[in-house]
This record gives C-alpha cells, sequence and structure tokens, in this order.
C-alpha cells in the first residue's frame, strides 16, 4: 500500500524550534519529517540524494547563517520544482515577503503560528493553495493597493485559465476549484501549468502575485 504522508523536510537554525517541528510532523498521522537541517548548505547538499522521494513541502526560516531562505527557495525550486516552499519566519516587512514570493515560495507563516495551523498550512500547499498568516495577507494586499496597476500586459488567458486563476487567488484547493468549475482535479492541474507557462512564473504564490498585482482576475 503506498504512502500517502505528507512529506516534509525542515530548515531551521535553532535547534530546539527545528527539533520540535520535527518532532510534531513525525509524531502527527498523515505526515512525516524526511530531514531537519540547520542551514540551506546542508539541505542542499542532501537534495541528490533526496532527489528520488523528494520531500512534498519544505519548511524555510529565512534567517539563516551562509544562504539566506530567500536564495534557499530558489535553489530548492531549481532542483526540485515539485516541492513546495512554506516561509516560517519571524520577519514581517513587505520586502522580505515579496521577495520570497518571487522567489518562488508558495506561502508564508510567521513562528509565533499555533503548531496545529502550521500542520493545517502544510496540508493547504499540498491540495494546491498558498497560505499565509492573516496579518501577512494584509500586507501583500497593502502593497499591490499602494501601487498602481502597471500597463495592461496579454498573457492570452483563456476564460477556463482566468477562471482557475481567481480560485488560486481567493485560496482555493486544487478540489475546490475543480468542484466550482465541474472539472476534474487533473484538469486543474494542466491549466495551472499552462497558466504557470504563460505568466511565466513556477509556483502557484508567483502567480497569485502577479494576478493580484496585474489585476488579471
Amino acid at each position: 500500500m503506498p504512502d500517502t504522508s505528507i512529506s516534509v523536510a525542515v530548515v531551521e537554525d535553532n535547534s530546539e524550534l527545528r527539533d520540535g517541528l520535527a518532532q510534531l510532523i513525525q509524531g502527527t498521522p498523515g505526515y512525516k519529517c524526511v530531514g531537519a537541517f540547520s542551514s540551506c548548505e546542508q539541505l542542499l547538499g542532501q537534495l541528490k540524494s533526496l532527489k528520488t522521494h523528494p520531500p512534498k513541502v519544505v519548511l524555510m526560516d529565512i534567517g539563516l547563517p551562509g544562504i539566506s531562505g530567500i536564495e534557499g527557495v530558489q535553489r530548492v525550486k531549481a532542483q526540485l520544482p515539485g516541492t513546495d516552499v512554506l516561509m516560517l519566519t519571524v520577519f514581517e516587512d513587505e520586502k522580505k515577503i515579496y521577495d520570497s514570493i518571487c522567489a518562488g515560495a508558495s506561502g508564508y507563516l510567521l513562528k509565533k503560528t499555533p503548531p496545529a495551523k502550521i500542520l493545517e498550512a502544510i496540508q493547504e500547499i499540498n491540495d494546491g493553495g498558498a497560505p499565509m498568516t492573516a496579518t501577512i495577507a494584509r500586507k501583500v494586499l497593502s502593497v499591490f493597493q499602494s501601487n498602481p496597476p502597471p500597463a495592461s500586459v496579454d498573457y492570452q488567458l483563456s476564460e477556463r485559465e482566468r477562471e482557475v486563476l481567481a480560485g488560486l487567488v481567493r485560496g482555493f484547493s486544487y478540489k475546490m476549484i475543480a468542484d466550482q468549475c465541474s472539472i476534474s482535479i487533473d484538469t486543474v492541474r494542466s491549466h495551472i501549468r499552462h497558466i504557470y507557462e504563460k505568466l511565466q512564473v513556477n509556483s502557484k504564490a508567483q502567480a497569485i502575485t502577479l494576478a493580484m498585482k496585474n489585476r488579471l482576475v
């Protein structure tokens, strides 16, 4: 019987928090921790061995020694494009949030997030969502609202692709989008691949950011 647990890797330099996250994940049914690393360098050194069974989600701190978490996102996505990265950090400033999303992060949580909410966010990312702490989501919205929309760009999105993209912006999972559009989840995934290609992005968070910034939905 295939293992359906959500595999998660943790990158956190605080040993107490790192061990706590690893134990939380490993000790919760439906989740498993496939590695806990104190730096991006440690994780990147193990990516080759992880490629046969890559983690579905990486929990990534930003303020790491050596390679920062933001650069780490780019490197992880370059080697494991199917792996989602969820930022877990103390930083709340708009630039780090924006840079993380542009680097390819699929979600952004603060370290004060309760453990149960962290698990929910991992599940949400696995289901196709892009979770953010409420205060972070408001900051993201304020950034876009304070900037005038750029000149209109025609990304050649079909009407159905716009519907799927609108679902992503609203935080819907792939299943919710499929139900709303009366299509299969595989068809949703196919539309999302085409959306990524047309928008020239490689993550849900980047697609959502571009859609909001350019008023695509």
